[in-house]
């Protein structure tokens, strides 16, 4: 049987044996899917010893080994080399190692199955950190307009440097924010994993405001919870995401592409 893992500290609460069996479940092929608790100094010779065995496929990447699967990775696709970081690993004929990152796919699927964004649309993405990074080229190839700002500015800065040649990229200072209106909001921050919400002007937010947090929890995450208060009405989490980068991950490995709102909502469940 094909054996598949998820690599990550902590690793525990992933959710992705789940939604690859069901996507096993769906489309007939069988497959093998753990959950490897990887110390953080020996990510190498742990991703080694796995695809040693002839079985092994395919890795999936999580916290905080991303930038080290980008660096151990012997082929890159396009997305992981902007990205600067890859969350799927798949072993190939010739028996070189492919990285890929789904993350930015996943973020874009998820939100067109949402009618959240478009050619036409203004998104402010909070954030300038790896998970920011692995978003842009996915949300700059439909063409929107995009603004980034972070509490470090230089930072929003370099990324605007790094991928202005891919489309309409720009930088705002938090204090900059007061009197813009976007029409989407993505929150690329790690605020929630700590309970606390960006130092955005509450004045940016309306009921024309979509909000879009990576980040997803049981409840309302607090950012979206700070964000209907202040009167946004389409609010989303990162769980859409989840299951849609894992579908990307899914198509690398096997060529067919899942049906993932079934799963999206025993996820939920």
């Amino acid at each position: 049987m094909k054996k598949f893992a998820i690599f990550g500290n902590p690793v525990k609460h992933s959710k992705s044996p789940f939604i690859h069996q069901l996507f096993s479940k769906q489309t007939g092929i069988a497959l093998d899917y753990d959950m490897i608790l990887t110390p953080i100094d020996n990510f190498q010779q742990n991703i080694k010893s796995f695809f040693a065995c002839k079985e092994a496929i395919g890795a999936n990447i999580t916290t905080p080994f991303k930038e080290q699967a980008y660096h151990y990775a012997d082929e890159l696709t396009q997305r992981a080399l902007l990205a600067g970081a890859v969350n799927t690993l798949k072993i190939l004929k010739n028996g070189c190692l492919l990285g890929d990152n789904t993350d930015g796919i996943g973020l874009l699927s998820d939100m067109q199955r949402l009618n959240m964004i478009s050619s036409k649309t203004k998104v402010l993405l909070l954030g300038s950190g790896g998970a920011a990074r692995g978003i842009i080229e996915p949300l700059l190839s439909i063409k929107c307009n995009l603004t980034i700002t972070n509490r470090t500015y230089s930072r929003a800065q370099e990324l605007v440097r790094i991928f202005s040649y891919l489309g309409n990229i720009t930088s705002i200072t938090f204090d900059q924010l007061q009197d813009k209106k976007f029409d989407l909001i993505i929150n690329a921050t790690s605020s929630g994993i700590h309970g606390i919400v960006p130092e955005i002007p509450s004045e940016i937010i309306n009921k024309h405001t979509s909000c879009y947090d990576l980040f997803y929890q049981t409840t309302l995450t607090p950012f979206l919870s700070w964000a209907q208060n202040k009167g946004a009405q389409q609010l989303a989490d990162g769980s859409g995401m989840l299951v849609e980068q894992a579908a990307h991950s899914f198509l690398l490995w096997h060529g067919i592409m899942p049906e993932r709102l079934s799963v999206l909502q025993k996820i939920r469940e």
